[in-house]
């Protein structure tokens, strides 16, 4: 529990907590694997502090965050205030080079590693702070212009610079697809990132001993599709917290 303990439970956001929950759980055992398989990352984008910490009484522990400058007061204030309970804060937006040293003094898991570049950046600072950055590898299947992460061209490459550097340890990939009213035109999408996972882990491991056993896709609009498909990592906001402010 956190230190402040909220003395009114928040009923709706308490329902909503139970009701994504359940969508993964059921999600998870159509598709033959174990609900425990799954790791909720409850997106804390405009969410206020005092939000973060009612959700923390009421049992979230993982934290996900789109931009670095938003979330540096919120996680300070977290580990002022809540010292009895260990919480994961994880970036799941773009990360610039210019941000790869707060990134690093911040962040458990960084989602959105997309170059060599921002790769030799984490490394040099969390070599500095005496730190194993976490970090997967953010690939580009989308052809929209604004999303962001690896070709699938250079997704060996990347993988390969990135399990020689001794400050980062790659657990697998992240995907953000193309938005659809249907999540069903997502399954694509999360079909092909599991499929260049299992390639990119069989054309690895002989020479690094990569294992890649991380999937960090699927929103609250598409989840339970992306679960199907093989994600162990699922990022919600709106379903937890309500629409943004």
């Amino acid at each position: 529990m956190s230190k402040i303990k909220s003395e009114v439970i928040d009923t709706a956001l308490l329902e909503n907590i139970k009701n994504i929950y359940r969508k993964i759980s059921y999600a998870a055992i159509r598709s033959g694997r174990n609900p425990f398989d799954v790791k909720l990352v409850a997106v804390t984008k405009t969410v206020g502090i005092d939000k973060i910490k009612e959700a923390i009484d009421l049992g979230l522990r993982v934290f996900g965050e789109n931009r670095v400058q938003e979330a540096q007061k919120k996680i300070a204030d977290c580990r002022l205030q809540i010292t009895d309970c260990k919480v994961e804060w994880h970036l799941v937006g773009h990360l610039q080079r210019n941000k790869a040293k707060t990134a690093v003094q911040l962040f458990d898991l960084i989602h959105s590693l997309g170059s060599i570049g921002l790769a030799e950046e984490l490394n040099k600072h969390a070599e500095r702070d005496s730190k194993i950055q976490r970090v997967l590898v953010q690939v580009k299947v989308s052809e929209e212009e604004t999303k962001h992460g690896v070709a699938r061209e250079n997704l060996i490459d990347l993988i390969k610079a990135v399990s020689v550097m001794k400050n980062l340890k790659l657990e697998g990939l992240m995907t953000m697809p193309t938005f659809f009213d249907n999540p069903e035109m997502a399954r694509p999408f999360f079909k092909e990132l599991r499929e260049i996972r299992d390639k990119a882990e069989e054309s690895v491991s002989k020479a690094f001993g990569n294992k890649l056993p991380e999937l960090s896709m699927g929103m609250t609009n598409d989840f339970e599709v992306a679960i199907e498909e093989g994600a162990t990592m699922v990022r919600i906001g709106t379903g937890i917290f309500g629409e943004r402010r």
